[in-house]
């Protein structure tokens, strides 16, 4: 996601009404000495677009640092351009308009809302949005929109830092060794708000590794990294119904990798990140925006870690081709399209755009997949040395 950009257009005004405040979920101890993890808190404003004029409705808030806008129907599509901003608690100034990234899937089979991808933003008070197009699209617009605003709570203890998980199933011979992940429990996933039980594949496996990234600021810290992760497990469970986080990892842009969905980093766990490929891939996502800024070297340095790790669960060549079928029609940012069922040729490590019509996972770290295979090449040779 690169800078907002310019129209010559009318703005449509975006009307906030509040429609109540932060909600919270309980938690439980497992023992007196435990702390209870971080508590992640939602606003919701209804969002209404109303023709005519150039103002925009500005919005007073409890603190937050994530946000995204959603909409009734999982399956509709967002036309036009959604365009946020937002003031810092620290400066009391307020942000660049930034465009909010939306595509046309469901994302999780379970979906209850459709939605932007979610903006980390930082320590915030006040959000303002609006609507440009050369159009009027008041009538386009999906019904129930809504401005949903993520406070990730705050740590009551350090980060800790991350350690090897002992392997489970095959042997590290079969491919690189595992990397460190830090678990959910590390980044304070807050379970109780997705109970239900993980879900695996069919087959047992999966068959390639989908980069992503997860179209917000660059700008945090990576001692915030835990914070961002939080607020995007709430966005996906809480604000668009999802059973949970949708990525299987995430990794920060100084290169700690993360565990993401639940059910074992040695498991195939089905996640919510391939729409019609999500059967037969395991999804890592790089926290930040990646179309003009190229991706750090440890960023570089596990992507490739963590995918020579889990494709060598499998026997499954870093550096090959992978055939995979399609669970729903499709088609992807070059402008392929398939049907369900079509069988289909990808790099083992791919990007989200090979496989959907989006820019994910940016320009400057889809030029780097040659480099991240390569480098997962490396790994898994040096293992069989």
């Amino acid at each position: 996601m690169g800078s907002a950009p310019r129209f010559a257009a009318a703005v449509l005004t975006g009307l906030l009404l509040a429609q109540g405040t932060f909600t919270a979920s309980a938690h439980g101890r497992d023992a007196d000495t435990t702390p209870p993890p971080p508590t992640p808190r939602s606003e919701v404003h209804t969002l209404r677009f109303l023709p005519g004029g150039t103002d925009v409705f500005h919005a007073d808030t409890e603190t937050f640092s994530m946000l995204g806008v959603t909409w009734d129907d999982p399956n509709a599509p967002l036309p036009g351009t959604l365009e946020v901003r937002t003031r810092s608690v620290d400066t009391g100034e307020w942000s660049e308009w930034t465009p909010l990234d939306a595509d046309d899937s469901a994302g999780d089979a379970e979906a209850r809302r459709g939605g932007t991808d979610p903006l980390w933003v930082g320590a915030s008070d006040g959000a303002e949005v609006r609507s440009i197009d050369g159009d009027d699209i008041v009538h386009g617009l999906p019904e129930g929109l809504r401005l949903d605003l993520i406070d990730p709570g705050r740590a009551t203890t350090a980060r800790p830092l991350p350690a090897p998980q002992a392997s489970s199933g095959t042997s590290p011979a079969a491919g690189a060794p595992k990397p460190a992940i830090v678990t959910r429990a590390g980044w304070g996933a807050d379970e109780s708000i997705s109970p239900a039980s993980p879900v695996y594949t069919a087959s047992g496996a999966i068959k390639a590794a989908v980069v992503h990234h997860t179209v917000d600021s660059n700008n945090y810290t990576c001692a915030q990294a835990p914070s961002v992760i939080r607020s995007i497990h709430a966005y996906h469970v809480r604000q668009l119904g999802w059973r949970d986080i949708g990525y299987n990892f995430l990794v920060d842009k100084c290169g700690t990798i993360y565990e993401g969905r639940k059910g074992g980093v040695d498991r195939a766990v089905l996640g919510a990140h391939a729409y019609g490929f999500n059967s037969q891939t395991t999804g890592i996502a790089v926290l930040g925006t990646y179309t003009s800024t190229t991706p750090p070297e440890a960023v570089l340095n596990s992507v490739a870690a963590v995918a020579a790790w889990k494709l060598g669960k499998y026997g499954i060549d870093p550096t090959g081709t992978t055939t995979l079928t399609a669970g729903a029609d499709g088609g992807n940012y070059f402008h392929k399209n398939w049907k369900l069922g079509a069988k289909l040729t990808f790099p083992t490590i791919h990007g989200h755009r090979d496989g959907y019509n989006t820019q994910c996972p940016g320009d400057k770290l889809y030029d780097k997949l040659p480099t991240i295979r390569t480098k997962a090449a490396t790994l898994t040779a040096k293992n069989h040395l």
